[in-house]
């Protein structure tokens, strides 16, 4: 394997880690700086807008220089922010150190696509990518439950000197293992933002957002999923996100086949429609001990079959610019995290059970099937205008 594809997956680790772990020890952060739950929420949203904010604008700044740098760059201040965030003592410090600890975010998984498929064998681009998505996915079954853990029984602070430490093996693979790349942005900032005229890549950001939002309708409420509507206790939570953990790495080589065997817009169609019929699954099985854990396994698998090629269908959408457009797509990933646990909230505020938020996640990810349909027409639309203005 490419010793550069390690570096990218050790970075994205480090991230998948950041961007989870504080889920887990919202109640110690709390307790530690005298606020309540909620307004601890308040450094999840504050981490998801760093990476809407900072998918684009890094990238653009980033684009004068070689690639490997730019990645470098990035990973130097994601480990400076979320090291900040361990000594933050009080709610405005880390409010405002975990805002900067998401504005690499995107940039890196942007740049970091691009770059991993360029580094891979002719016709192996989506495994690269996947190679460095399995960080992300390896994150939530080794480092989220870690960092938990000594959140718990030690401090939460030890949790962000971790993803530090992370950060810091980041940058000496990207440092020693990455070759020398030319320059992210070729063309420029200018030439770059003009591919946001194109209707087809904004169509494919829409599907991201739609579409992984029914993956986060679930995912948001899967421990009182677990606990209320299964009966487990809730111990089991713990083990229950390991599986969800294991499931991303596995569907995550599998989308990446997918999207080898199929095109990428292809294989997202697949995957979302699996994910609807999950999802809809799960509203009966979800009453059963054993089967809601396999069906926690079987989701998390078939939600990041999603995240190779839905990151291919937006780079080949984003052509002359595909650092940027893969940037974007980042952003809204993250934009469908908090648009999936919102939306599915108001049913269960509402008075409905738990498992109307796997309903929720069915019909987003529905609209996504159909998002993906006009993708896939626009795409046939436009090469029929090329054939025809050639002839």
């Amino acid at each position: 394997m490419n010793k550069g594809l390690i570096a990218l997956a050790i970075g994205g680790f480090g991230i998948g880690m950041t961007e989870f772990v504080i889920m887990g020890i919202l109640p110690d952060v709390a307790t530690a700086l005298d606020i309540t739950i909620p307004q601890a929420g308040h450094f999840i949203s504050a981490y998801a807008l760093g990476v809407v904010i900072g998918a684009p604008l890094l990238t653009g700044i980033g684009g004068k220089w070689p690639a490997h740098k730019t990645l470098l760059f990035l990973m130097l201040w994601f480990t400076i922010a979320n090291t900040l965030s361990a000594f933050a003592n009080s709610y405005t410090l880390l409010l405002i150190s975990r805002f900067l600890s998401g504005l690499p975010h995107g940039a890196f998984f942007g740049i970091g696509a691009v770059v991993a498929g360029k580094l891979a064998k002719p016709g192996k681009e989506a495994r690269a990518i996947a190679t460095m998505f399995t960080g992300l996915t390896l994150a939530n079954v080794i480092g989220v439950p870690l960092g938990t853990y000594f959140g718990h029984n030690f401090s939460w602070n030890v949790a962000f000197m971790l993803v530090g430490m992370v950060g810091i093996c980041a940058i000496l693979g990207i440092k020693f293992w990455m070759p020398q790349l030319p320059k992210s942005s070729p063309e420029g900032i200018v030439k770059d933002f003009k591919v946001l005229k194109k209707l087809e890549l904004w169509m494919v950001i829409l599907l991201t957002t739609i579409g992984t939002g029914g993956f986060f309708a679930w995912y948001s409420y899967i421990a009182p999923l677990i606990t209320d509507i299964a009966g487990h206790p809730e111990t089991v939570v713990s083990y229950a996100m390991i599986l969800a953990g294991l499931g991303m790495v596995t569907g995550n080589f599998i989308g990446a086949k997918l999207a080898e065997n199929f095109s990428p817009i292809y294989a997202v169609l697949i995957a979302l429609i699996l994910m609807v019929v999950a999802l809809v699954t799960n509203t009966y099985l979800a009453y059963d001990k054993i089967g809601v854990l396999v069906m926690t396994f079987l989701i998390g698998t078939i939600a990041f079959c999603l995240s190779t090629p839905v990151q291919m269908a937006v780079i080949n959408s984003a052509k002359g610019s595909e650092m940027l457009g893969s940037s974007l797509n980042q952003s809204a990933f993250n934009m469908g995290n908090a648009s999936g646990a919102y939306l599915a909230g108001l049913p269960i505020a509402a008075g409905y059970a738990y498992t109307s938020a796997d309903l929720v996640g069915a019909g987003m990810a529905s609209a996504g099937i159909v998002i993906t349909f006009v993708v896939i027409y626009i795409r046939k639309k436009n090469k029929k205008a090329t054939i025809t203005a050639q002839t």
